[in-house]
């Protein structure tokens, strides 16, 4: 596996999908992953430090796993099928258990930013999918 780190976000707000890109942390391959709007809302807010008078899903989602006495380790983007990423997220209980949950690498990584976990690829789904970065 191979850790990656979120280093853009790009939001067009007169379209219903919009784009994350995710970058090994130690080199410079990268891939891009499209999910909804609401998602990506969610991650910049949070990463942008906005502070909202009641949680949200993904606020309430890690207090449920800190109220169970679990954390949440890490995301796992584990597949592609059909061109769908698809992610576990990697909870640890209390007695050192590990348990993984199915999740859409959007929500996982709205939760990883949250939880601030890190987020990891497989590395055969990140030769399906890399580019190498572009100079700008």
């Amino acid at each position: 596996m191979v850790q990656v780190e979120l280093v853009k976000i790009i939001i067009d707000e007169k379209r219903q999908d919009q784009v994350i890109v995710l970058k090994e942390k130690d080199g410079e391959r990268q891939f891009p992953i499209v999910i909804g709007f609401v998602e990506v809302s969610t991650i910049k807010m949070k990463l942008s430090g906005v502070e909202v008078p009641r949680p949200m899903t993904h606020d309430l989602l890690l207090s449920v796993i800190e109220g169970l006495d679990a954390q949440m380790e890490s995301l796992v983007i584990d597949n592609l099928q059909s061109s769908t990423f698809h992610a576990k997220v990697v909870l640890k209980t209390s007695d050192g258990q590990i348990k993984k949950i199915d999740s859409r690498p959007s929500d996982g990584i709205a939760l990883a930013v949250r939880a601030q976990a890190p987020i990891f690829v497989e590395e055969e789904v990140l030769n399906k999918t890399s580019i190498f970065k572009v100079e700008e």
